[in-house]
């Protein structure tokens, strides 16, 4: 069995105020640079993150303006 692809997001807050950190899986979407769609377990967050490790984040409803988060790579 292939092991799901796994990246840990991290998001920090303004004013060097700490982190936070969630774990999306990879989904059988694709986003609008032609990159594999990761969401976290509720679906709220949903990313398309590059090869490279490039984050874009996607909206999954209105009114919505994440931060830019850092992606690490999960075995």
């Amino acid at each position: 069995m292939v092991a799901e692809d796994r990246y840990r997001l991290t998001f920090a807050h303004a004013l060097d105020a700490g982190t936070d950190e969630v774990v999306v899986h990879r989904t059988d979407a694709t986003g609008p640079g032609g990159n594999p769609v990761y969401c976290d377990d509720s679906g709220i967050l949903r990313a398309e993150i590059s090869p490279r490790g490039e984050v874009r984040m996607l909206a999954s409803g209105g009114h919505q303006s994440p931060r830019r988060p850092t992606a690490t790579h999960l075995a």
